[in-house]
């Protein structure tokens, strides 16, 4: 048994220690924000197994000076950030590279193959039961531009084994009733599953790690490391030894990797919801637009209205007119959605320029494994990265973590 330190009380932090506390460890999860809700809470609910294209793709780099033009599209950077936010962009754009998408994508199918039994691995362990619903969902198109480009994503997820299905779109209202406006186009894709409410899952992980470990709200700075011990150093004077720390802080990750003197280029992607009581559009399952970077979902909280990606630096101020644009473009294809009302929110998604997370150990000290950088794909990859950090304490390597490592950074 070890004593371990997780430093971020978010999906993914939470997650680990979950796990780590299944397998015999003492844990203590640090968290200086319990009472927020981060994006793990926020987020849309659904555990994406398809989604294993990166975002940054030839097709996206030339929508990118059209959706700039437009301050509420489905792609903004707060321009006062710029300046700071270059070399992640740089690194951008060098990842659009086909050759570079086409190993992101496998990297990422690789790491999704077992992701629902992970899932279905940390309910067992934590005491989750009936939190997840297979439900599908429907990705709704309009023009033969989106068209175009929906169908050249999706086939490239089809070489991994995605399913997906052409449907006419009587058929897509024959699903979604509510789904009156015009629309050209439309998918089905069964392998999505639902949570009935990310906030309740997140409760629950930290239930348990109450229950059995401990959760510290002290802010932690730095790691010291020495011959001996690594230890967590607190903004509250603290020096707290471990036998092993797990970084997961998300983007707030990066300041202690620097600290560390390790490169990473992590930014917040910012995502917007409006979340509307009761849920008062009947929604049998979720339903997707790509195109405005958006989707709806019927949650245990409500009907959520979230998506959208603005680049900017953490402590910049939100612009919830982004979450009033995405319900005025979906009110477009669901006239019946209530105009007003709704409770709003904006959450930090820690994202890497690759669209691949950091899941490894320092390459300087196997005593400290990271876990950060999921961008939208936090909540589905929680289970799969909380199983490969458990093996990476134990001294066990998988080959398949290579593309995830930091030392692509350096």
């Amino acid at each position: 048994m070890a004593t371990i330190a997780v430093i971020g009380g978010g999906i993914v932090g939470c997650a680990t220690a979950a796990w780590l506390i299944a397998d015999g460890h003492s844990v203590t999860l640090f968290e200086r924000s319990l009472d927020e809700r981060p994006a793990s809470a926020g987020n849309a609910g659904l555990i994406a197994l398809p989604e294993i294209t990166p975002l940054a793709r030839p097709g996206v780099l030339s929508s990118v000076p059209g959706w700039l033009v437009d301050p509420l599209g489905p792609l903004a950077i707060k321009f006062r950030d710029l300046p700071a936010l270059t070399p992640f962009l740089m690194r951008f754009i060098a990842a659009a590279n086909p050759t570079r998408v086409e190993a992101a994508t496998a990297a990422l199918a690789g790491l999704m193959g077992s992701a629902l039994a992970d899932h279905q691995e940390l309910a067992r362990r934590s005491g989750l039961s009936r939190h997840m619903t297979r439900t599908g969902a429907l990705h709704v198109i309009d023009g033969a531009s989106a068209y175009g480009a929906a169908r050249k994503e999706w086939t490239e997820r089809r070489q991994h084994g995605v399913e997906v299905n052409e449907i006419a779109p009587e058929a897509a209202r024959r699903m979604v009733p509510a789904l009156t406006g015009r629309f050209s186009n439309a998918l089905f894709v069964p392998d999505y599953w639902m949570v009935s409410s990310p906030a309740a899952v997140l409760d629950a992980l930290r239930a348990r790690i109450r229950a059995a470990g401990t959760i510290s709200r002290n802010d932690v700075i730095a790691i010291h490391r020495d011959d001996r011990e690594v230890s967590v150093i607190t903004a509250e004077g603290g020096d707290l030894p471990f036998d092993r720390i797990v970084v997961a802080a998300g983007v707030w990750s990066r300041d202690i990797v620097r600290d560390l003197g390790l490169k990473v280029r992590l930014e917040a992607e910012r995502g917007y919801n409006i979340t509307l009581a009761g849920n008062p559009v009947d929604l049998p399952l979720p339903v997707v637009f790509a195109q405005f970077g958006m989707a709806v979902t019927p949650l245990a909280d409500g009907l959520r209205i979230g998506g959208a990606v603005e680049l900017a630096t953490p402590d910049a101020p939100p612009n919830y007119l982004r979450g009033e644009a995405m319900r005025k473009t979906l009110r477009r294809f669901i006239p019946t959605l209530p105009e007003t009302g709704g409770s709003e929110w904006m959450g930090r998604r820690p994202a890497t320029p690759d669209s691949l997370p950091v899941i490894g150990r320092d390459p300087r000290d196997p005593r400290i494994v990271f876990a950060f950088g999921h961008g939208h794909l936090g909540l589905t990859l929680s289970a799969a990265t909380a199983r490969h950090v458990s093996a990476l304490i134990g001294g066990r390597d998988d080959p398949g973590l290579r593309p995830f490592g930091i030392e692509r950074f350096q």
